[in-house]
């Protein structure tokens, strides 16, 4: 059950899978015709095109470390959010996130996005870069051809502005739980993004426990729009530096991992709300929230995963999502939530979030032509009545126009 105290603001369709699934627009195949929602910022080096990927019989087992590398399939992510605490006791938010889309014979595209939430100083800063082509993917693979993890590099270069060439790449690997996540932004970069003395973060990511297959088997159907694989790694240990407007700091904490995968474009034309919570217990549970263009949810699901790290599914009936407050951007007049209640009656918990800056939003319409809201949340748990503290992500689309930025 979805509640809200009082109706949202018009839901505008977006016109990609639900969060950020890269756009395109497929209006030709002359040189320089644009595959992504604006014309492609060309690599620095020639792309070969891609291939239509192989029919595969879906749904298949989910394999690790396999299955952590990149796939040919329409559409991936893998990404990152967590939280950061530096010794002086300052708190940070993070998103990293690398998209990939394959669209027949035009070439590979990449979009990177990195966001840091400084909840101390009420800051939310964020970068995007975008590449095209095969040289992004250095993954390993094994004797027989397949993935053995995954190990991709954005150098977001652009030949036509001298100024970006030799910008440190954006890199992210890992396989089987340990992952390595850089990112520092170029000169440039920083000082679009709000901290002209330098953004980034350099991170070492692992965890103990096994990844959680979403919907049981990580095989989420989307009926006529196709579907997904979709698997977490909820508690991630992290470890390493953070650096915010120049200052460099040694910074320890937690991360959530999501890895998505399919042949699909167009899922929930209204967009979808995802919550991400690790309860103080040891308790790791995901919502997702799934709308239409007409504001009706047509899929709804979670799962809880357990301090030993087994994995349960929730059904739409078996939980609910409040909405207790609204907040609306002054960039671009969404009206995004900004406040909930979740409840799980059969666990006994209630869980109260709300943001812990409210100006999370990120306006990615130069890559893939979205604006959503990501943001580290204030958690505030009961079970049985009992207080319960935590950590938490909220990810909001659709609640802005998803069009393309135009000079």
């Amino acid at each position: 059950m979805i509640r809200t105290r009082r109706p949202h603001a018009t839901i505008r369709p977006l016109l990609a899978a639900a969060l950020t699934v890269i756009l395109v627009a497929c209006t030709g195949g002359a040189a320089g015709a644009p595959i992504l929602a604006e014309p492609t910022i060309p690599g620095p080096s020639p792309a070969l095109a891609t291939p239509a990927p192989p029919a595969v019989a879906d749904p298949r087992p989910i394999v690790l470390p396999r299955d952590d590398g990149p796939h040919d399939r329409l559409t991936e992510w893998w990404y990152y959010t967590g939280h950061l605490r530096a010794g002086d006791g300052a708190r940070y938010g993070f998103e990293f996130v690398v998209f990939r889309a394959e669209r027949g014979r035009f070439p590979t595209s990449w979009v990177s996005h990195l966001a840091i939430t400084d909840e101390t100083d009420q800051r939310f800063l964020y970068s995007q870069r975008l590449a095209v082509g095969a040289q992004v993917d250095r993954s390993p693979h094994g004797p027989d051809g397949r993935p053995t993890g995954f190990d991709l590099s954005l150098d977001g270069a652009d030949p036509a502005r001298p100024a970006t060439l030799g910008s440190p790449a954006w890199t992210m690997s890992g396989a089987g739980g340990h992952d390595r996540l850089a990112a520092a932004l170029a000169p440039a970069e920083a000082a679009l993004a709000g901290a002209p003395a330098g953004l980034g973060l350099d991170l070492r990511l692992d965890t103990t426990r096994p990844a959680a297959l979403h919907d049981r088997d990580g095989w989420i159907d989307f009926g006529p729009a196709g579907g997904s694989y979709y698997y977490s790694r909820t508690t991630m240990d992290a470890a390493g530096s953070l650096t915010v407007d120049g200052r460099a700091m040694t910074v320890e904490g937690t991360a959530w991992f999501d890895h998505q995968w399919g042949d699909f474009i167009s899922v929930g034309g209204g967009g979808w709300d995802w919550f991400a919570v690790d309860l103080a217990d040891g308790t790791d549970i995901s919502l997702s929230l799934v709308r239409d263009t007409d504001g009706s949810y047509p899929l709804v699901y979670g799962t809880v995963v357990a301090p030993d790290g087994s994995v349960r599914h929730l059904e739409r009936d078996a939980f609910s999502v409040e909405v207790t407050d609204h907040w609306q951007s002054p960039s671009t007049g969404a009206d995004y939530p900004a406040g909930w209640t979740v409840r799980i009656p059969g666990d006994d918990l209630t869980i109260s979030l709300r943001p812990t800056v409210a100006n999370q939003e990120l306006d990615t319409r130069a890559t893939t032509g979205v604006v959503y809201w990501e943001g580290s949340q204030v958690v505030r748990a009961t079970r049985g009545g009992v207080p319960l503290g935590g950590e938490g992500y909220v990810e909001l689309t659709g609640y802005a126009p998803s069009v393309a930025a135009r000079d």
